[in-house]
């Protein structure tokens, strides 16, 4: 069962390929990791030191700009001071994490595309599921996202998510809230390492033509070149092969009840991580310089404020 969880790494070529695509040099990255760690010790406001896998998955994801890496660590480690719906009480034992993880899915898959990629796949099984519960499905979703900080040991070519829309309801758009929404794409945009590639909905309705309406601001402008939307399932095989693609999705991977399964295994495994990694966030009354002002980052209508990183 646990195995539904393990996040196969690439090899051979596809590892050679991807090695070059993430700009990683074998032979230097040892001191480029070096580099940020030094440069992580030296910042008054963020935490001095985080593991080496955690911080090996940033610089892949930037490509191993120093530069750009720094950027994404000072706000990730923002974000967790900033957004505690999202980073605190993360363990998955609760009630409330127990309910939604039985009655939506979104488990990231264990294989790879041919290209390098990971797909996760999400889905609400219940059409009742409370939009008011948008914080929880977001903190789920970064705490996969957190495990494979530490799991992608060998770095992967960029991420595919699909998205089914099947059940979404006009009942669902009046709650649906555009401040959290934001909060959580400038998590994923600003300060995850993550290379997203293409963003698959299924299933898609004219609600979902609403729904992205309201999402679009928040986007970057590359991003939304990347969303496709699909009246069914069976376009899915154009783009993700079928022995990745879980049988519920007509392919014939692994079923994505398994998956997602032994993901919630896996989180109540991590709960003593997650406990631990809560202390480590930006601490803004030490930050060089100005603080970084919440309501000007989140603001609405503000777009996102770049910070400044020595």
């Amino acid at each position: 069962m646990a195995s539904t969880a393990t996040l196969i790494q690439p090899s051979g070529e596809l590892w050679k390929k991807i090695r070059e695509e993430l700009n990683e040099d074998v032979n230097t990255r040892a001191q480029d990791l070096a580099a940020i760690k030094e440069w992580l010790r030296k910042q008054p406001h963020l935490p001095d030191e985080w593991e080496d896998a955690c911080l090996m998955t940033f610089l892949r994801g930037c490509s191993f700009s120093l530069e750009k890496c720094k950027k994404k660590l000072d706000m990730y480690f923002t974000m967790r001071a900033a957004c505690p719906e999202f980073f605190a009480n993360r363990d998955v034992t609760r009630p409330e994490l127990m309910d939604l993880l039985n009655r939506a899915q979104g488990p990231t898959l264990p294989g790879l595309t041919p290209q390098g990629r990971r797909v996760t796949i999400a889905r609400a099984l219940d059409k009742n599921l409370d939009t008011n519960q948008l914080n929880d499905v977001f903190k789920l979703a970064m705490m996969i996202g957190d495990v494979r900080l530490r799991e992608e040991v060998e770095g992967i070519a960029g991420d595919v998510y699909v998205l089914d829309a099947s059940i979404l309801m006009p009942s669902h758009l009046a709650k649906i809230s555009p401040a959290v929404l934001k909060k959580f794409f400038i998590c994923i945009q600003e300060a995850y390492p993550v290379k997203l590639k293409e963003i698959h909905v299924i299933n898609a309705s004219p609600l979902v033509d609403v729904v992205f309406n309201i999402v679009k601001p928040f986007l970057k402008e590359k991003m939304k070149k990347r969303v496709f939307f699909h009246a069914d399932v069976q376009c899915l095989q154009d783009y993700i092969p079928k022995e990745i693609l879980p049988v519920e999705f007509g392919g014939n991977g692994c079923s994505l009840e398994d998956v997602n399964k032994a993901w919630m295994k896996k989180l109540e495994e991590y709960s003593p991580w997650f406990k631990q990694q809560e202390a480590l966030k930006a601490n803004e009354a030490m930050r060089p310089g100005k603080p970084t002002n919440y309501d000007e980052l989140f603001g609405i209508d503000g777009s996102f404020r770049q910070l400044s990183i020595d």
